[in-house]
């Protein structure tokens, strides 16, 4: 298994931020654009255990698979969700995402993902793997919520 971890300060509130994770498809898709289509399978009252059907657009493949929420807490000033899924039969994937409200327009975001294969071939294209596509997606949250905050 290989887990990479990286934080970020946004100067966006921490409810702007949030949102991205824990809102619409529309949010979402503004921070991860290749999620195309998401849908309900089980939703539970406290949220953990809750069940999407989440469509990913890699170049012309489509790939389908049920993202389960393993975490999940939403606090005023701290707030986190941990969500996991199995990516083509391949990999065991989770992403947890932890945010606290340093203040009124300025939070920090801490990222962590883990990628397990479930072949044992897979494994050794871990060995190279770097934590780039980890820091572009930072990159990309902090471009977002900053651009977002600076129109309204």
């Amino acid at each position: 298994m290989k887990e990479w971890t990286r934080d970020i300060e946004i100067n966006a509130p921490i409810e702007q931020v949030w949102s991205y994770f824990n809102g619409s498809l529309e949010e979402m898709q503004k921070i991860m654009p290749q999620v195309v289509d998401q849908q309900p399978v089980k939703i539970t009252d406290e949220i953990v255990g809750s069940v999407y059907r989440q469509k990913y657009k890699e170049g012309k493949r489509v790939e389908e698979y049920d993202v389960e929420t393993l975490e999940y807490l939403n606090e005023p000033d701290y707030k986190k969700m941990k969500v996991g899924f199995t990516l083509a039969n391949i990999f065991e994937i989770t992403a947890f995402y932890e945010l606290k409200k340093i203040n009124e327009n300025k939070t920090y975001l801490n990222y962590t993902t883990t990628n397990r294969p479930l072949k044992w071939f897979m494994k050794i294209f871990l060995i190279f793997a770097s934590d780039k596509v980890v820091v572009q997606f930072l990159e990309r949250v902090k471009h977002v919520a900053e651009a977002e905050t600076s129109k309204s």
